[in-house]
């Protein structure tokens, strides 16, 4: 029985967990990054750099069944969003050529709606049309789904669990958010990250149709002072309420999962609380 392969676009930390997924159920895996030595191990490394015209012109001949396209911008700039979004698609259709994959996964981010005011939002809502980050993701995104392959996008709410964190951060200094006005966000683990990506591909694979668009989040979006002011009784941190954190870009809004929980996938931590428990039990928070 052939075996099916996937080649991971700018394989960080998300590509890496999808792939481990992937590879521990017999799949090929091969990772594009700058540095291939940082991939994990059993994965094939080519070094090259997505956002650089002509440097992915070695993807056709790969001939990968499957694509994980995992982009981020090359800097904060607007144009290091261009660069990381909009122009990586144009380099990765064009080191395609000919080559049709049966199957090509892009990861996105929620940013891209237009909802500012705390609004529910799902995959059908509208979407930005100032922001120019988001402006740049969104082209990326028009530019698969209207390549002609066989293409989905998963825009991602927050994605946390990474070693230390800001959040976590701020909190040890007993700096916490306004209550008012309410704000909300919308997170996920990254091993639900990693685990809904695989999913995603394993049902490609087995024929199974996708939509073309899927907002990946957790069961509970929630007001952000609520989630600090948990963290801080887990971690024992003596803060009360202080001035409000920055703002998102993208102003707040509250992202439904339906079609997430439809392809299938079940979320490891549905709603922060699991989510950061096994954070906070793993010692991946900052030192105090």
């Amino acid at each position: 029985m052939k075996v099916n392969s996937v080649l991971i676009v700018g394989c960080g930390d998300l590509g890496a967990r999808a792939g481990s997924h992937l590879k521990a159920s017999g799949w090929q895996v091969a990772g594009v990054r700058r540095n291939a030595a940082l991939l994990p191990p059993g994965f094939t490394g080519y070094p090259a750099d997505y956002t650089e015209e002509g440097s992915l012109g070695f993807l056709a001949a790969l001939e990968p069944d499957f694509l994980l396209v995992t982009p981020n911008p090359a800097e904060m700039t607007v144009e290091g969003y261009r660069r990381g979004f909009p122009g990586a698609m144009r380099n990765i259709l064009a080191g395609l050529g000919a080559h049709r994959p049966r199957g090509i996964l892009m990861v996105s981010s929620t940013r891209v709606f237009a909802e500012r005011e705390g609004g529910w939002v799902d995959e059908t809502s509208d979407l930005e049309r100032e922001d120019p980050r988001a402006l740049a993701i969104i082209e990326a995104e028009r530019a698969l789904l209207d390549s002609g392959h066989t293409a989905c996008v998963v825009r991602f709410g927050g994605i946390y669990g990474a070693a230390g964190g800001r959040l976590l951060a701020r909190i040890r200094r007993g700096e916490l958010c306004a209550p008012e006005p309410v704000r909300y966000t919308n997170r996920i683990h990254r091993q639900d990250c990693g685990g809904f990506l695989a999913h995603l591909l394993l049902a490609m694979a087995s024929g199974a149709p996708l939509e073309p668009v899927y907002i990946g989040v957790d069961d509970d979006p929630a007001p952000r002072f609520e989630v600090e002011t948990w963290l801080a009784r887990e971690m024992g941190i003596a803060a009360g309420p202080g001035v409000s954190a920055p703002d998102s870009p993208g102003g707040h809004k509250r992202c439904r999962n339906r079609l997430l929980h439809a392809s299938g996938y079940r979320l490891l931590y549905p709603d922060y609380r699991s989510g950061y428990r096994a954070v906070l039990e793993s010692g991946l928070t900052p030192p105090g």
